[in-house]
């Protein structure tokens, strides 16, 4: 069970993958109303669809889109806006993605995300009283890679005696 913090689901390395995964599946369920509403006589007007899209899937989508934007796992909500768009446009799945946009006049969710991201910077940028703004403003040093050494190091010892181990111990030494 994983925590869910103002709507965010969060995971222990803050990969967002069990967030991403429920609004992708959230969007793939309104992509199924759009889907509906587009096969009807009475509301298949494109205006409409594209009102509803934005309202129903990209609303859905792109909620605390600055928290998770930089994760590895968004493909999965991008797959489900590529639906939507083709639903909105009515082109079929053959049609090259860089035309869903101008099809369906939505940006990229990808430029949408780093839109919304850009704009929360600015408006931190601009209230002084805010707690965070240092840490936008001066952020913090880059953590280690995944992989790299910290400062310690545990270097395993055997002892033979006559071929065989007897015994083994542990040394913790720093790395210079």
């Amino acid at each position: 069970m994983h925590p869910t913090y103002l709507g965010v689901t969060l995971d222990r390395t803050l990969s967002y993958k069990e967030h991403l995964t429920k609004t992708a599946g959230k969007l793939k369920n309104q992509n199924n109303l759009l889907m509906k509403l587009a096969g009807s006589t009475w509301g298949a007007r494109a205006n409409t669809l594209w009102s509803s899209a934005l309202a129903l899937c990209y609303a859905a989508a792109e909620y605390c889109a600055p928290v998770w934007s930089r994760s590895a796992h968004t493909s999965q909500v991008d797959v489900q806006l590529n639906s939507t768009m083709r639903l909105i446009s009515g082109t079929l799945s053959s049609t090259p993605l860089p035309w869903l946009p101008v099809l369906s006049n939505i940006e990229l969710p990808a430029l949408r995300r780093k839109a919304a991201a850009d704009k929360l910077v600015e408006k931190i940028v601009k209230h002084d009283s805010w707690p965070i703004q240092p840490d936008i403003l001066n952020p913090p040093l880059l953590r280690l890679t995944s992989g790299s050494r910290c400062g310690w190091t545990c270097n395993q010892l055997t002892s033979k005696v006559d071929g065989g181990i007897t015994g083994s111990r542990l040394r913790w030494s720093i790395l210079t």
